[in-house]
């Protein structure tokens, strides 16, 4: 429960081993992203928010419905799903640090 750590087998972008090669973290850093380098620092992250027809934004949407059973009126909620846009990639007010760093930070 809870597993947030990347589900890609291969070289890991913080760590020496893997296809990159063994001699060295920043060798292997620099051969893995080519002349770009791997930061442990996470900046953005994809929002969990939706865009309805009106522009709104919110997690979910509902309408209400009328339901006649019996000759008593009842409203009821429904769900939307149909028509939402995702809001996309967010930035983060404060960088995080990567679930796949290896490395530990602080020991208390």
């Amino acid at each position: 429960m809870g597993g947030s750590g990347s589900k890609v087998k291969g070289a890991w972008p913080f760590s020496g081993s893997g296809d990159a090669g063994t001699d060295g973290n920043e060798q292997s850093l620099a051969r893995l992203k080519g002349s770009r380098n791997a930061t442990p620092f996470v900046f953005t992250r994809r929002s969990s928010l939706y865009y309805d027809e009106d522009g709104d934004l919110a997690h979910e949407f509902y309408e209400e419905t009328v339901v006649t059973k019996n000759g008593r009126k009842r409203s009821k909620l429904k769900r939307i799903q149909k028509n939402l846009i995702p809001q996309g990639m967010v930035k983060l007010d404060h960088p995080c640090i990567h679930v796949d760093f290896p490395i530990v930070l602080c020991e208390g």
